[in-house]
């Protein structure tokens, strides 16, 4: 099927194709799929509700902004009736009795969900190689990774199966997977969107958002899931205002800033030279470049990965074979039933990470690391701040090099983990990112990724479409 973008299918579906037609050929597509970019394609649901809006289209209703729009949803945002896993074995066969507040959302507007998609087991991965069901592949080199943690989300919009995708985004899951596979990908101010039915990985980092062909269709996404949801007390009570208004305005006057720490060492040169050049190309459009400095950059990882493991151990403890989780065969007792399940239903990444995160909490070790890399945190969020008082966005990359080879980083977890540099410091201080594909390195996607103050989702639209106006990669 052709790579339509939302906006193109938009257009099919208002010149009189049917949303039944539409839905079938993004079945048809996501079935044949060979990347692995779906854990279910939900055939029968995703052609019953395109029909039913093909039915209110004829009878002179207007179902909503995405009727008739397929959508895939990654695999930790719960849906009414469908399974959920978050890749893991541990809730293989879980089937939620509510959706995810941006499910609904999407659905109030007539999205036409296809699928549930591919994913790091609970989100915890750079590589979508720590799936339970299957490995994902990068679509433009099926011998690389597409990223991660939101990998399958990010390949089945490269590959055309979908104009429009959702993930979640904790250290850098949407933005790196977006790079990786040349689309669009934004992760939100915290807040900006609910994660109401989103399984929790890291609950004070933890974001959803879109991925797209072009930013115009993650801005219209945008429009849809952001705004206040009394389900989730951390959603903002910020007004939505209309992402796509403005998007050609231009970047005349804008101050980019330049932070020194992301262009330095470990940044390839072929990813260094695409990334120059989008920025000469900003310049040109009438922005204004400008130094400044994040010296704090270099603790980013490290306080990363107590926080978000001191979270992930929390918020895993429900997983104990009791309620809605598998559960280990034959147990001798409540402790072996607890141990077991833990131990043979988690995957090892997962078990690593929770490990981590319970060592930081315990006793006498707590000040020593979960506190303290709580203070770098916010020492980072103020850098951030005085940043931004010389700047109005800042232009970094998305990740120090393209995609690398499947396995090449299994049994070195450390170096996945640093891979992450360039994103992490994003989620520590709660504020949006854009990644916007600019010019291939020796063939393989490159993105920009553009970072504002919180809640200046307009901006980076803007700044995003001007990026994207200077030449598609």
């Amino acid at each position: 099927m052709p790579a339509l973008t939302l906006s193109e299918t938009r257009r099919r579906i208002a010149q009189g194709e049917s949303c039944e037609s539409i839905a079938e050929k993004a079945v048809a597509a996501a079935e044949k799929s060979t990347h692995g970019a779906f854990v279910s394609v939900n055939r029968d649901k995703a052609l019953e509700t395109a029909r039913g809006i093909d039915l209110r289209i004829k009878a002179g209703e207007q179902p909503g902004i995405l009727a008739g729009i397929p959508v895939a949803i990654k695999d930790n945002l719960c849906t009414k009736g469908t399974a959920t896993t978050c890749g893991s074995r541990i809730l293989e066969h879980f089937v939620p009795p509510y959706s995810a507040t941006v499910v609904e959302r999407l659905e109030s507007q007539g999205a036409v969900i296809i699928g549930k998609t591919a994913m790091d087991e609970f989100a915890m991965g750079s590589t979508s190689e720590t799936n339970a069901f299957g490995v994902v592949r990068n679509p433009v080199d099926p011998t690389r990774v597409p990223g991660g943690s939101s990998g399958g989300s990010a390949v089945c919009v490269a590959e055309g199966v979908v104009p429009v995708s959702l993930g979640s985004d904790t250290g850098g899951s949407i933005r790196q997977p977006a790079s990786f596979c040349g689309v669009v990908g934004f992760k939100p101010t915290y807040g900006r969107v609910s994660r109401y039915g989103l399984v929790a990985y890291a609950s004070s980092l933890d974001q959803i958002g879109p991925f797209s062909r072009t930013v115009e269709d993650s801005a219209l996404l945008m429009n849809i899931i952001s705004g206040h949801d009394e389900r989730d007390n951390t959603s903002s009570m910020h007004d939505v205002p209309d992402y796509t208004s403005g998007l050609d305005d231009g970047v005349k006057g804008v101050r980019v800033g330049i932070p020194a720490e992301y262009w330095g060492e470990g940044l390839e040169s072929g990813v260094r030279a695409s990334l120059d050049e989008s920025v000469k190309a900003l310049e040109a459009a009438g922005a204004k470049i400008v130094p400044v400095r994040l010296p704090s950059t270099r603790y980013a990882i490290s306080a990363y990965y107590i926080i978000a493991l001191a979270e992930a151990s929390s918020n895993l403890s429900r997983f104990d074979g009791v309620r809605y989780t598998g559960r280990a065969k034959d147990p001798k007792s409540l402790l072996d039933m607890y141990s077991r399940t833990r131990s043979e239903l988690f995957g090892e990444e997962v078990k690593r990470r929770i490990l981590i995160g319970t060592f930081v909490l315990s006793a006498g070790y707590y000040d020593a690391y979960y506190a303290k890399a709580q203070r770098v945190r916010e020492v980072i969020r103020r850098e951030f701040e005085h940043a931004f008082a010389q700047c109005d966005v800042l232009a970094t990359p998305t990740a120090p090099t393209t995609a690398w080879k499947l396995g090449e980083k299994m049994d070195d977890p450390l170096a996945m983990y640093l891979s992450d540099i360039d994103t992490i410091a994003v989620n520590l201080a709660g504020l949006p990112g854009l990644v916007v594909p600019v010019k291939p390195s020796a063939g393989l996607p490159v993105g920009l990724q553009l970072v504002g103050p919180a809640f200046s989702e307009s901006l980076l639209f803007k700044t995003g479409r001007a990026v994207e106006l200077q030449g598609a990669p």
